[in-house]
């Protein structure tokens, strides 16, 4: 058995020669602060919700469903805010006592944004 203690970090891939659209987007669009340093394969590190994403540039293609979900306190000023940035917003199904969206940066990576709720 392993005995998993908390989520460290996500790894994200962006096309190559896109890492400047990459940093303007995560930290400006989605105002996250920058994680200063020289980080393994030039990558640049943000911090968002007490977990590290760190983005590095990788050939091929990065659609897919494969995504990560962060929960937040307020969905709906979640929403608006990534609306007011222009970031597209798509739905899924639904699932009994959560809300949530999902969006896509420039590069095709899919966060989820969910909220509980309580009864």
């Amino acid at each position: 058995m392993i005995n998993f203690k908390r989520l460290d970090h996500v790894l994200i891939t962006v096309p190559e020669g896109m890492l400047e659209e990459a940093a303007h987007f995560y930290s400006e669009v989605l105002a996250l602060p920058e994680i200063p340093g020289e980080h393994p394969g030039g990558a640049l590190w943000f911090s968002i919700a007490g977990v590290e994403i760190h983005l590095r540039m990788e050939a091929g293609e990065n659609y897919s469903d494969r995504h990560s979900a962060f929960e937040v306190h307020d969905l709906d000023e979640a929403k608006a805010f990534l609306e007011s940035k222009n970031v597209p917003i798509t739905h899924s199904s639904e699932i009994e006592g959560r809300k949530r969206l999902f969006f896509r940066d420039p590069f095709e990576n899919r966060f989820e944004l969910i909220e509980f709720l309580h009864s």
